[in-house]
């Protein structure tokens, strides 16, 4: 009998005792916390499993099934020429309005693709960060100043963040670039408008599903808003099209989708959300269903959802237990965190981003959650590190990051992002 292992057990088990015979149920706190968790993750599977992580992961599936690596490494592999790989990653935000749990599907995809350790990075800070709606109503509800130093942060964060993993990371780099430099050349690639249509259509589908109501009436946003379900439905149509087209899919498959998310559209006209369900439920079952690359394409979407989707989870339900939904108190108490993010000091910039490296913040709801810090006696500074820490982190996301790239890795990301979030915060509320 190994009796270490033997120990380590009985430990475990004590420890496991412990906790349960203590637990504080019956107080108002801790039921409290509990439902409050139980009301975020709920939320999150309402509002952003099927319009946000559906789609990203068929959008990761497809990144490592119809994007060839060695396309990849040329514009984000470990030898790319850096400032177009950097260049590409720091604004892909520009594009994607996806929250840090969206993201990670697509940081998987292209970092298992081929892509370096500091692009990849860039891409996964900037994803979430550099959204130009969130840069929008961050001027209008906290200012312009607070929007141009949040926009700036963030295009330097993410270099920054790519640049500094590169560097931690040298020698590993180095020798995964090793490695990649002996993989033959791929056979057969596909003609780059059948790609790119493929990803433009996803992507928009992506976007617009999750278009927000701009804040007002009319103009260019709000016409959008207007139409976000019509245009979303073009753009899958478009993505239908080429799939028959281009991909083999079966035509039989293509209208029996269609005319599926067509007559649940029909019949539930307040709730587009249900027929888009049906779309991408008829998608994963075209794909599982079919030969080639349309069947590779469901197993690569498959695994980032089995990965991702537990741990995202969870993590939103411990979020939701330990800082509770926006308005709304978890275990530890909002007047503890109001009380720790008065004024401009170092210590207020840094206790604001750990906190929002660890509390989640679906894409625009750290704008209005700010605003009612700052209205409690939030200073400038700590508002812009939560600002530059918040949106690009959560529990959630680092327990899925864990997975994709390692302990190790992980920590130093989160890490450089406190640091740096920090700092800036600081020095811009000492301005101020």
């Amino acid at each position: 009998m190994d009796r270490t292992k033997e120990l380590k057990i009985l430990g475990g088990l004590v420890a496991m005792f412990l906790i349960t015979y203590f637990l504080p149920v019956g107080t108002g706190r801790f039921d409290g916390a509990v439902m409050e968790g139980l009301h975020l993750v709920k939320w999150y599977a309402r509002e952003h499993v099927v319009l946000c992580l559906l789609p990203a992961f068929f959008i990761a599936g497809a990144i490592s099934t119809f994007i060839s690596q060695a396309s990849v490494m040329k514009y984000l592999g470990t030898k790319a020429h850096p400032v177009m790989a950097y260049g590409v990653a720091s604004v892909s935000g520009t594009i994607l309005a996806v929250c840090s749990c969206t993201v990670l599907p697509l940081f998987g995809g292209i970092y298992k693709r081929g892509a370096g350790l500091g692009p990849a990075v860039a891409f996964l800070y900037s994803g979430p960060a550099i959204n130009v709606l969130a840069i929008v109503l961050t001027a209008r509800v906290l200012g312009l100043e607070m929007g141009v130093a949040r926009t700036i942060g963030a295009i330097v964060f993410s270099l920054v963040a790519g640049l500094a993993m590169h560097a931690f990371f040298r020698k590993e780099e180095s020798a995964r670039a090793t490695a990649q430099a002996v993989l033959p050349e791929p056979g057969g690639v596909r003609p780059l408008g059948q790609t790119a249509l493929m990803f433009g259509t996803m992507v928009a589908v992506l976007v617009f599903a999750n278009g927000g109501a701009p804040k007002g009436e009319g103009g260019f946003f709000g016409t959008v808003y207007t139409y976000k379900w019509v245009v979303t439905s073009v753009c899958a149509l478009g993505l239908g099209w080429g799939l028959v087209r281009w991909f083999q899919l079966k035509w039989t498959k293509f209208i029996g989708t269609t005319l599926a998310t067509a007559a649940t559209w029909a019949l539930f006209p307040q709730k587009p959300v249900t027929a888009f369900a049906v779309g991408v439920v008829g998608l994963g079952i075209s794909t599982a269903t079919s030969e080639g690359e349309l069947g590779d394409w469901f197993s690569a979407s498959w695994e980032f959802a089995k990965q991702v989707t537990p741990l995202l989870l969870g993590g939103v339900l411990m979020a939701g237990f330990l800082l509770g939904r926006p308005g709304h108190e978890g275990f530890i108490p909002s007047s503890w965190v109001s009380s720790l993010v008065g004024g401009n000091g170092l210590f207020a910039s840094f206790f604001s981003a750990v906190v929002g490296a660890f509390m989640y913040f679906a894409t625009l709801t750290e704008v209005p959650i700010l605003q009612g810090l700052m209205g409690s006696g939030m200073g400038k500074g700590p508002a812009l590190s939560l600002l530059l820490a918040g949106p690009a982190l959560s529990l959630p996301s680092v327990l899925v990051l864990r997975q994709i790239m390692g302990t190790k890795k992980t920590v130093v990301y989160v890490g450089i992002v406190i640091v740096l979030a920090t700092f800036t915060g600081w020095i811009y509320g000492f301005v101020k």
